[in-house]
């Protein structure tokens, strides 16, 4: 069972999309497990062969119980039995010693013993070659199945009737969806956890982002609405660039040292209608296109809201970029997702004066802010780090 965040200590497995002895590979989902988030695929991280399940369906099992076995590309080889030997040539019969005719005694003679018939062969009964096959193949008793064939003789038929007779009736999935209130106390306890255990320091900064608008306006003039950018795709943008010159705002604070990620995983705060929150992770963002940025928004709040995310988005953020400008909100302070360190917010663009070569004009502008974690970084690398995101926002066509 996965972590799949700070706040979370136990999971539901509801459903499995696997079964013993099929292979599996980095990245595929095979299994579904209820959180207070709602429900998470899992993924797997080591590819093999599925050899067992190691708990029952609804189980409520804590975080780090094994759920199933899987045997690696190396334990099968190693499992499978050695080649046979080349049989060995059989051993030249002892030579025949001749006796003398005179010390020759014949035996006593006996009775003829009648050899006793093959054990089962008179009982067997009369199936066709593809049904001992598939009885064989799924260890079944062919005495224990009537024959529907001429003579009375077992059809493959016959048997995939008996195995549809004998399975378990298939059990309902349970309808899987998003406990709001459940997750308003993991979303709670997260909070307050933060708050306690990490030293907030808060920036602010306006950035004039007319360039930005300007030069969107001339990209989507042409573009059907759903392959349009939106800005909020340039901003997350920005700050997966801007990372890369401050990696101390992207990692994680553990066992009371930091840990940079090489990665850089953007959490993108997602709200749900009814008053849940969640920022799962679009992977890799500073190496992503601005279509597949917007694109992974796109599909990250689709399924988000639909309460299927993803165990890796869940647990890979290294920094969260949260916006409520749609809101109408023009500036927001978030707080630090442990063991996160920082957290971006963006606001509501909005048109103020602005001098621009020594002059005044209406300008589109937004207030950006920063939450950082103190033991890991200051306010000035933090200020550095702001001045980095509004810079490359001044010149779009470059991210």
């Amino acid at each position: 069972m996965p972590s799949l965040g700070a706040d979370m200590e136990t999971g539901t497995l509801v459903e499995w999309l696997v079964k013993p002895g099929d292979f599996v590979k980095r990245g595929d989902i095979v299994a579904v497990v209820e959180t207070q988030k709602g429900a998470i695929e899992i993924e797997v991280y080591q590819p093999g062969q599925i050899v067992q399940f190691l708990v029952d369906l609804h189980s409520k099992v804590p975080v780090g119980t094994p759920l199933a076995l899987i045997r690696t590309e190396g334990e099968a080889k190693a499992a499978a039995p050695p080649p046979l030997a080349a049989a060995a040539a059989p051993m030249p019969a002892p030579p025949v010693i001749p006796q003398p005719a005179a010390a020759v005694m014949p035996p006593p003679a006996r009775p003829p013993v009648p050899l006793p018939a093959a054990a089962g062969v008179a009982a067997r009964k009369a199936a066709s070659p593809a049904a001992r096959r598939l009885a064989e193949e799924r260890g079944i008793d062919l005495s224990a199945i009537a024959g529907s064939g001429p003579g009375g003789a077992i059809t493959s038929t016959d048997v995939e009737r008996h195995l549809a007779a004998a399975a378990p009736p298939a059990e309902a999935k349970r309808p899987l969806g998003l406990d709001l209130a459940a997750m308003r106390v993991a979303i709670a306890a997260a909070m307050a956890r933060s708050k306690r255990d990490i030293p907030h320091y808060y920036l602010q900064h306006q950035i004039d982002v007319t360039p930005c608008e300007h030069w969107l306006a001339a990209r989507n003039a042409t573009l059907p609405p759903d392959g349009r950018l939106l800005i909020g795709a340039l901003a997350l943008k920005a700050v997966a660039v801007a990372i890369a010159r401050f990696p101390a705002f992207n990692g994680f604070y553990r066992d009371n040292k930091f840990e940079p990620s090489a990665a850089v995983h953007v959490g993108v705060a997602i709200a749900i209608r009814g008053g849940g929150l969640t920022a799962p992770a679009l992977h890799d963002a500073d190496k992503l296109s601005l279509d597949d940025l917007m694109s992974g928004m796109r599909d990250l709040v689709q399924r988000t809201r639909a309460g299927r995310m993803r165990s890796s988005e869940m647990t890979d953020p290294t920094i969260t970029v949260s916006s409520l400008g749609e809101r109408g909100v023009e500036a927001l302070y978030g707080i630090i997702y442990p063991p996160q360190v920082a957290i971006v917010g963006f606001g509501k663009v909005v048109t103020r004066p602005w001098v621009v070569d020594g002059a005044i004009e209406p300008r589109s502008v937004v207030t950006i802010t920063l939450a950082g974690d103190h033991r890991v970084t200051d306010g000035h690398a933090g200020a550095l780090f702001l001045a980095e995101i509004g810079k490359l926002l001044q010149e779009p066509e470059k991210l």
